[in-house]
């Protein structure tokens, strides 16, 4: 008998040894000393996106889906151009099929302002809403992130959540209502991301505010809404898709940020190139190398449109926690200190550059200047994009990449750089003046910059051919 129950004693013992010592199994589980991380640059990624769904007509789903959330008063995002159009008309008839009570607002101007934010939450609370739809291009989501945000938020200040160091930058705590995006064109990604950018007009800038809580609960994502955008919307939004799949593949590696965070909650949305961000930033520029020229030149390519519109969305999910860089952060004072510049296909009463434009207007030289820092990525992009590489060398990679999205712009009948749209080299230091408060994204660059780097990249841009 006491040889039988020392076995058992000893089995016992054998198997405390063996067992599950996470705290998910673990009964004993006993933490191991914290590792210091080296210096103080971050060790971890996060992934966050929206859930997405893809279909032709999807959109007539939207009242279901709200009927399912239990919603009972709903705000209705777009802007005036859109309210008349077919992608709000198959929102509406889904509203009014499924008896969904809502408000809606069409007062979002095209790339917003820190004022049209301010218009669009007062709306926002006072309609007391419990759930939010948006639809439109990104100016309308990013206006419905906001809305949301502060709607439910009604004591914060506006500065509270907006990007340092224009703003205090603080995390985003509150609880918001669920937010359906329906985007309208294929540049963005709005519908997966969880940024909201703006003109700050006291600055002449674009900033934003930038945190994963802010995302939408879900993208609907159909092509049939991208049949009736024009020629140029089409082109400025795959620009966009271009720089945003360029830049999330080649920007710093996330292990390579700093400051790492004290708290994962201090993460920033924006964290740097990753494995999983990469997969979907290259799968993008690969559709975009296929299709966007055949998007844009023939609006009945069913098939060009679709693709680009899923592009818009897997570029979405790499940039949403990569980030952008060099292109993006430049592109804000370009757009934001915009003279009289009106692009065609654009049906407003106010100047501006199309986002799309202001971002790709300074990629061949931003390439060019970040290839030193892994040029092998930017070889890899070039050739994807439709260079022969077989005999280039890679000290060569920048200047490669740079001819490659030349000749590709040329093709497309983009402005000949930034004096085509209204600038000279005496902007430059009001240019440069702009982006340094970027911080945000410049410093995702793989490669730091000085104030004379960001004159000679903005110099370089004045004339593209």
């Amino acid at each position: 008998m006491a040889a039988g129950r020392a076995r058992v004693s000893r089995l016992l013992r054998q198997l405390e040894r063996a067992a599950c010592r996470c705290p998910s199994h673990g009964h004993a589980y006993s933490q191991a000393p914290e590792q210091p991380t080296l210096g103080n640059t971050d060790y971890a990624f996060e992934m966050a996106i929206s859930n997405i769904r893809y279909g032709e007509g999807v959109t007539k789903e939207i009242g279901m889906d709200l009927q399912n959330l239990g919603a009972r008063r709903v705000c209705l995002m777009t802007d005036k151009n859109l309210s008349k159009l077919p992608p709000v008309n198959a929102v509406l008839n889904s509203l009014a099929k499924y008896g969904i009570n809502f408000q809606m607002y069409d007062n979002v101007r095209v790339e917003p302002t820190d004022q049209s934010f301010l218009d669009a939450i007062q709306f926002a609370k006072k309609g007391e809403f419990d759930a939010y739809v948006a639809v439109g291009g990104g100016s309308v989501m990013d206006t419905c992130k906001a809305a949301n945000l502060y709607a439910a938020s009604p004591s914060s200040e506006f500065l509270d959540y907006v990007n340092a160091p224009i703003g205090k930058g603080k995390p985003v705590t509150v609880p918001l209502k669920p937010l359906i995006a329906v985007p309208t064109t294929s540049g963005t990604g709005s519908e997966t991301t969880g940024v909201a950018i703006f003109d700050f007009k006291e600055l002449k800038v674009k900033t934003g505010i930038a945190s994963r809580a802010i995302k939408p609960t879900l993208g609907i994502i159909d092509p049939l809404h991208t049949l009736s955008m024009p020629e140029r919307i089409v082109a400025n939004s795959g620009f966009d898709v271009l720089c945003h799949a360029l830049e999330s593949y080649t920007a710093l590696p996330y292990n390579e940020r700093s400051p790492c965070p004290s708290n994962p909650i201090n993460r920033p949305a924006y964290q740097g190139s990753n494995p999983v961000s990469d997969v979907w930033a290259l799968h993008a520029l690969r559709i975009v190398a296929k299709y966007l020229k055949r998007a844009i030149r023939n609006p009945e390519d069913r098939e060009a449109r679709a693709n680009m519109h899923l592009a818009s969305a897997f570029a979405g999910i790499g940039f949403g926690n990569a980030g952008v860089h060099l292109c993006h952060g430049m592109s804000y004072p370009i757009s934001g200190l915009v003279k009289s510049y009106k692009p065609k296909d654009y049906n407003v009463d106010h100047s501006l550059v199309p986002h799309g434009l202001s971002v790709v207007l300074t990629s061949p030289a931003v390439f060019a200047f970040t290839a030193q820092i892994h040029p092998e990525r930017h070889l890899e992009a070039a050739e994807i994009l439709g260079a022969d590489i077989r005999t280039a060398r890679i000290k060569d990679a920048g200047l490669i990449l740079a001819d490659t999205l030349r000749k590709f712009l040329f093709d497309l009948n983009v402005d000949d750089g930034l004096a085509a749209i209204g600038y000279s080299k005496a902007d430059i230091p009001a240019l440069v003046k702009g982006t340094l408060p970027q911080e945000r994204v410049t410093k995702l660059s793989p490669r730091p910059q000085t104030e004379e780097d960001l004159s000679a990249l903005f110099e370089a841009s004045m004339k593209l051919y």
